[in-house]
């Protein structure tokens, strides 16, 4: 077993290097979120570092956590004036963008790959929301000319998307592991998840705003704390009732960002930091969890399944949705492309890993591959396939 003083030797020169990475990925004209994945499997077992992790019960503990203070952030970071005039599209994309992802690729992970249907749909399932934390910091990084209603869309869909993917995710695996499982009741879990997460959402964000308020902290440095610990109490105990905690958690945020608040700003601030901190550990972890010699045996019918997700899967899913909204048809294909896949879909597909789902080693490693394809393609290409587009 290795001194403590040698793992955080090692956490702390990945976290530098992430960092220095971060600098250099603009340059590159790629998602620094991807080099930090890089750097985790360069650190892994068949990397240069030999780091040997293969631990996905720890991983998605990690993931967990981390997701939510970045959604959290994703909440505290969105003013309500902004998402009210796309609520409506963007909770239909949310959802329904998300099952019709899920469908659409299962169809064709069935005929690919070869899975019987219910992997097939958990795999779709697994890959169907696009990924807040790699959205936001593609946007914040880059200069990208389009309509704030468009990106206030994209943005929205990204951060609320997750539950749906989760609750997806969760009921497939239940389906598989428990064969007398019935629609019906997956259908009334759903039903509970979204409901007791969105009122939770509600009561924990208003509580926690007016508590703030009235605690009247002696110690400035106090209030991060709080917001810290009210982000998983909040979680937690959602979870726990039977309501969705990722969803609560943005709620809560997006709550507490629309009202008075003390040293919002510095909150901000601070909130903004550790996300940032959330992303380099879940990238660097999943990174060294993944086994890259493993993924070059189905590179291409990795490459296929990847492409029918980006030029099939996500465009059909967007103009079915959005055929009656006032979009244009450039915005509508700039739309379909922003479908960035990151960090949720990697942590969704350890749930096979620990549920002990037959061939959840192959649906790990196909999405990772399909993580890796979205980031380097299109959250390379953002800025330029928006140029094209004459996004104004």
């Amino acid at each position: 077993m290795l001194h403590p003083e040698y793992l955080l030797l090692i956490a702390s020169s990945l976290f530098l290097l992430s960092i220095l990475a971060s600098k250099t990925s603009k340059m590159l004209g790629i998602p620094a979120l991807l080099l930090f994945l890089l750097l985790g499997m360069l650190a892994g077992s068949d990397g240069i570092g030999g780091i040997y992790f293969d631990n996905p019960h720890l991983a998605q503990f990690m993931g967990v956590i981390a997701l939510v203070f970045i959604l959290f952030s994703g909440g505290l970071d969105t003013e309500w004036h902004e998402i009210r005039p796309i609520i409506g599209l963007g909770l239909i994309l949310s959802t329904l963008g998300v099952l019709l992802t899920a469908l659409l690729l299962g169809v064709a992970a069935h005929f690919l790959l070869k899975f019987n249907w219910l992997n097939s749909f958990l795999l779709g399932s697994i890959v169907a929301s696009t990924d807040a934390p790699t959205v936001f910091s593609i946007f914040r990084a880059k200069s990208i000319n389009m309509p704030k209603k468009l990106k206030y869309l994209i943005e929205f869909e990204s951060a609320s998307n997750d539950p749906m993917a989760v609750l997806l995710t969760i009921g497939f695996i239940q389906l598989i592991t428990t064969p007398n499982e019935s629609l019906f009741s997956l259908g009334i879990m759903f039903c509970q998840q979204m409901i007791f997460g969105g009122i939770a959402g509600f009561i924990f964000g208003y509580t926690i705003s007016f508590a703030a308020q009235k605690l009247n902290l002696e110690y400035e440095g106090l209030y991060p704390v709080f917001t810290i610990a009210s982000a998983l109490f909040t979680y937690s105990v959602t979870a726990l009732i039977g309501g969705n905690g990722f969803l609560a958690v943005y709620i809560a945020g997006l709550i507490i960002a629309n009202r008075p608040f003390p040293h919002k700003t510095e909150i901000l601030k601070f909130h903004d930091g550790l996300t940032w901190l959330m992303q380099i550990a879940m990238f660097i972890t999943l990174g060294l969890l993944v086994f890259p010699s493993k993924l070059i045996h189905v590179a291409l019918v990795d490459i296929l399944v990847a492409a029918f997700l980006i030029l099939v899967a996500r465009p059909v899913t967007v103009f079915i949705l959005t055929s009656f909204s006032s979009l244009k048809l450039n915005e509508k294909v700039l739309l379909s492309w922003v479908g960035l896949r990151g960090a949720v879909p990697i942590i969704l597909a350890t749930f096979p890993l620990v549920a002990g789902i037959t061939r959840a080693d192959a649906m790990f490693n196909l999405v990772f591959f399909i993580v890796l394809a979205s980031m380097l393609i299109q959250g390379s290409t953002i800025s330029w396939v928006a140029r094209l587009l004459r996004i104004k």
